[in-house]
């Protein structure tokens, strides 16, 4: 199964596509109004963006902009249609693929199914620029899996205790079991720079500790009353609001983030991701026969 995935991979363009996987260890942080409103401005900046809705349980980027779709990665997986067939268009041209929302089967996904779904992957004919992976919250394999394949990490962080918490915990995980010591940290929501600043901090704080770890503040987005209305009228607040402070911070941090180097290694192409995320459902497939 893995041979057959790996020579899939071959065949596909080398194409230098940057792969970001958002983050954040809890909910309501802000994670996917990032992820979208990101990918938008890197698309204004001329680059072809594809969004991954990797949330396979609880998915709403679609529902955030108001598309209709009527097909997701649950009839990818089914074998019903191809990746091809369900990615959807959002604004300025960037590329969603959904996922399913209420769906358990689609959270339980076995390691022949995760790789099922990297090998759709494979099949896909675009060429894109740069990959964001919106990774659903907490510190499930799935998550876990996307984050170390990735080549950026950005962690989005608001300033609640919990959110801080659950950031450090996904950061020790990441590091200890994973091999990911880089780390874009976002401080979302806040009320000044300075807050948002203190909240980066607090953070440093614990992982220069306990942590062999490098972090580095990509982004502080101020809370902003525009982004509640956007929501509202399910539109990203970078198009419906260009010139208010969160969508400032935004295109900003998009520039930053299309100028981090794509490293010169095989790890420089979207073949790598695929191929580390069929590595981490092959394992955890081993560690499940080995348990029974």
């Amino acid at each position: 199964m893995v041979l057959d995935q790996a020579s899939g991979l071959r065949r596909m363009k080398k194409s230098m596509v940057k792969v970001i996987a958002v983050t954040g260890g809890k909910g309501g942080v802000g994670k996917t109004n990032v992820t979208l409103n990101t990918a938008i401005a890197m698309a204004e900046q001329g680059k072809r963006v594809l969004v991954l809705d990797a949330d396979l349980g609880l998915a709403n980027v679609d529902v955030m902009l108001g598309l209709r779709v009527e097909r997701n990665l649950s009839h990818v997986l089914s074998g019903q249609c191809d990746l091809e067939d369900v990615l959807v268009e959002g604004p300025s041209g960037i590329k969603i693929v959904p996922a399913t929302s209420g769906t358990k089967n689609m959270v339980e996904l076995s390691p022949a199914e995760h790789a099922g779904l990297i090998r759709a992957f494979s099949s896909l004919q675009g060429d894109y620029d740069v990959l964001l992976v919106d990774t659903a919250a907490g510190i499930s394999d799935m998550v876990l899996s996307f984050a170390r394949a990735a080549q950026d990490v950005m962690v989005v962080v608001c300033d609640e205790p919990t959110s801080i918490t659950d950031a450090y915990a996904l950061i020790k995980i990441l590091s200890r079991e994973h091999g990911v010591f880089k780390f874009k940290i976002i401080a979302n929501m806040v009320r000044t720079m300075r807050e948002g600043q203190v909240l980066y901090n607090k953070l440093t704080k614990v992982t220069d500790r306990f942590l062999d770890v490098a972090l580095e503040l990509a982004a502080i987005v101020p809370f902003d009353e525009n982004l509640r209305l956007a929501v509202r009228k399910q539109q990203p607040f970078v198009k419906a609001y260009p010139k208010s402070p969160a969508s400032l911070a935004i295109k900003t941090l998009a520039v930053r983030a299309i100028n981090w180097p794509i490293p010169a290694q095989p790890g420089g192409h979207m073949e790598f991701f695929l191929e580390q995320l069929i590595g981490s459902a092959d394992n955890q497939l081993e560690r499940d026969v080995a348990s029974e």
